[in-house]
């Protein structure tokens, strides 16, 4: 099959009528993306599709070129996120990835990095799996969820919280309080954090983005931020006070957004991602979830192995001294290496 691929020059409603139609995409690859990637983080995009001969749309690939003097310069779909690599037929898909290796190579960056979900064969782009995702099936009903779907320790984690009397509030006007706790979480991690107005953009192109707060009387002790996409949630960002650790807020937060997310009918619950092996993989290997590799497909001029990665020893030293910053320092500085650190 002979196949344009091209920019992408219609609508948003198109571009995301097309997504729903070629099936296989994800919330990472709708069109609210470009304007939280190009106004809110100033960052460069290229949205590209692949057509038939006859002009029909038989693939979408979405790309944003994340680049500093410090950490590199990447072309990654989708930075930031889980997943975004090309959608649509398998021929599409290899002409697409082949369009990104173009543009990879033309624009000298040093990694091309294509956040696969379903892994593609054809191309000189080889696999990365050094990330996962958990992802848990969600019964009919809560009451099936939480006698059968989860373990009695874990049960027991949840109710703690609930006897410290903690409430857990959903709505986009948690997005403060959501981002109090993830930027504190941020620093004791030792990682910069991305900025408020990337959330504040999510919550105004992407209607359907989830925002919830777990509060201990006035105080916001845990928080999360997800989106749904074919019948699947997905948990992309969450924090807990460090210092309310032993009250186990987070465990109530995760049971909540499980709880909403089989009254919304979704099917499945997604963790996010996560390194194998870490403290934050089996956190969410205790929910009853199961392992999916992520096969991110990649290409460098250079040998460049990934994307800049905090985790790694290279970090480390930065890392700690971060840790042990000032919260009001961090969330001025942070900002602005986040969003460069895709």
């Amino acid at each position: 099959m002979s196949l344009i691929v091209e920019p992408f020059e219609g609508t948003a409603t198109a571009w995301d009528d097309e997504l729903h139609r070629l099936g296989g995409g994800s919330f990472c690859h709708r069109y609210g993306w470009r304007p939280v990637m190009e106004d809110a983080l100033g960052l460069e995009s290229h949205w590209l599709v692949a057509r038939g001969e006859g002009g029909e749309v038989q693939g979408l690939l979405p790309l944003v070129r994340v680049r500093s003097r410090i950490f590199g310069d990447y072309l990654v779909s989708m930075p930031f996120l889980n997943y975004g690599g090309p959608v649509g037929s398998l021929d599409a898909r290899r002409a697409l990835a082949g369009r990104a290796r173009d543009l990879a190579g033309a624009a000298g960056v040093d990694l091309l990095e294509l956040r696969d979900r379903d892994g593609l064969s054809g191309t000189d782009l080889v696999v990365n799996a050094r990330k996962l995702t958990v992802v848990k099936d969600l019964p009919d009903s809560t009451e099936e969820l939480w006698e059968k779907g989860i373990k009695a320790k874990v049960r027991s984690q949840i109710r703690r919280p609930m006897k410290e009397g903690m409430e857990l509030r959903f709505g986009p006007d948690q997005l403060d309080a959501f981002y109090e706790v993830f930027s504190r979480t941020m620093r004791d991690l030792g990682t910069p954090v991305l900025p408020k107005r990337f959330f504040e953009s999510i919550r105004a192109n992407l209607a359907d983005s989830v925002f919830a707060t777990v509060y201990l009387g006035p105080d916001p002790v845990a928080a999360g931020c997800g989106l749904a996409w074919g019948g699947e949630f997905e948990v992309t960002w969450a924090g807990a006070s460090r210092e309310h650790a032993r009250l186990a807020p987070n465990m109530l937060l995760y049971w909540g957004l499980m709880e909403e997310s089989v009254r919304s009918g979704m099917t499945r619950f997604n963790f996010g991602r996560c390194s194998p092996d870490s403290g934050t993989h089996r956190f969410k290997r205790q929910w009853g979830s199961e392992d999916e590799p992520l096969p991110w497909l990649q290409w460098s001029p250079s040998g460049v192995p990934s994307t800049p990665n905090p985790e790694s020893a290279k970090f480390r030293l930065a890392t700690s001294v971060w840790s042990r910053l000032p919260v009001g320092i961090t969330n001025v500085i942070g900002p602005r290496l986040a969003r460069v650190i895709p």
